[in-house]
């Protein structure tokens, strides 16, 4: 071979050589650019997210630590998924609450005499408030200035214009935001699925006509949940569309119900009665007795069609403590249930 052509062909594969190295130096460039902007993106999805609460957009910290709730809508959703805390208001929380077991969980207390002084002594990455505890949301922000602190609290009171839809959408958006705070997605959108199912099944199962009355009994004493701000039953008139038997004017969101004699209760003769056991979910009460021997002693009762035919459901029995999306799932589906085989 001549020299020439010998010094022109290793001209080319130098070119050709060089060529491919830039196309490879280029590729491993890119890829490590992909690679290092989607490890970004996935850190920055590891470290924080966003929620709303009933303030607005809200940033907060992935699987925090130090974390003290507040809000009793949460605390079986946080027990469920193995979520540690630091504090709770054992005061108002169900006995057999994990966190009430757990001796290392400091107690707050109740909301009337909170020991708020225990949530700055557990210098938390995040404090849950609500329902209870929604009125201490400025004090624990000036109390906590480093934390975030969210306000998961649902307005279902008089003032409440559609207190059903805010209750169904507000337990429905805490169990996502939890789900995102503690990385447990999947566990949130399963939970919102089944409470959606048991609404469908629950509105399916009543007539559209039955009478309906909603009481709270407690120390003996029988009181009227009314419609739309009645404790735990007065939103659900508006989610399943319920018949009242009785609506009494001026009527409150109290936890103990409202003023109504029992006569008057009997006189509107209920198809249904549906009954929350305020002293099932406290313990230590002297003057406690259980609801169902409440309603078996009232003599007014006795001749309405609810307790002759017994049309009663009576709410899971830690509901006063306990008003998770769980509880209400429970109840719904007891609900449903119910009302379906009387159809």
């Amino acid at each position: 071979m001549k020299k020439s052509m010998f010094l022109k062909l290793v001209g080319i594969m130098a070119v050709l050589t060089l060529m491919l190295a830039a196309c490879s130096s280029n590729k491993t460039n890119e890829e490590s650019k992909s690679n290092k902007d989607n490890g970004s993106e996935e850190v920055a999805k590891s470290t924080t997210v966003e929620i709303t609460d009933a303030h607005g957009t809200v940033t907060v910290p992935v699987n925090p630590k130090n974390v003290v709730a507040l809000d009793n809508r949460t605390f079986e959703t946080l027990a469920d998924w193995k979520i540690d805390l630091v504090a709770v208001p054992k005061d108002v929380m169900p006995a057999d609450s994990p966190y009430v077991k757990d001796d290392s969980v400091k107690n707050i207390g109740n909301h009337r005499e909170p020991n708020l002084e225990i949530i700055a002594a557990a210098d938390p990455e995040l404090v849950i408030v609500g329902q209870r505890f929604a009125g201490y949301y400025e004090e624990i922000k000036k109390l906590v200035p480093n934390a975030v602190v969210i306000d998961l609290n649902v307005d279902i009171s008089e003032e409440a214009a559609t207190p059903g839809e805010n209750l169904v959408n507000g337990l429905k958006n805490s169990t996502i935001a939890l789900g995102k705070i503690f990385d447990k997605n999947e566990e949130a959108k399963q939970v919102v699925a089944d409470f959606d199912k048991v609404i469908e099944n629950a509105k399916s199962a009543y007539n559209g006509t039955d009478k309906v009355m909603s009481v709270i009994v407690g120390g003996g004493d029988i009181g009227f949940s009314a419609p739309h701000s009645g404790r735990v039953w007065g939103p659900m008139y508006e989610i399943f569309g319920w018949a009242p038997a009785l609506e009494v004017a001026d009527s409150t969101s109290d936890h103990k119900g409202d003023e109504v004699s029992v006569e008057a209760i009997a006189e509107s003769n209920p198809d249904w009665l549906f009954v929350l056991d305020r002293d099932a979910a406290i313990s230590g009460e002297e003057d406690s007795v259980p609801a169902q021997d409440v309603i078996a002693n009232a003599p007014a009762l006795q001749k309405t069609t609810a307790v002759s035919k017994k049309h009663i459901v009576y709410a899971p029995a830690d509901t006063y403590t306990n008003e998770s999306i769980q509880t209400y799932i429970e109840l719904f589906e007891n609900l449903a249930n119910t009302l379906a085989k009387a159809k």
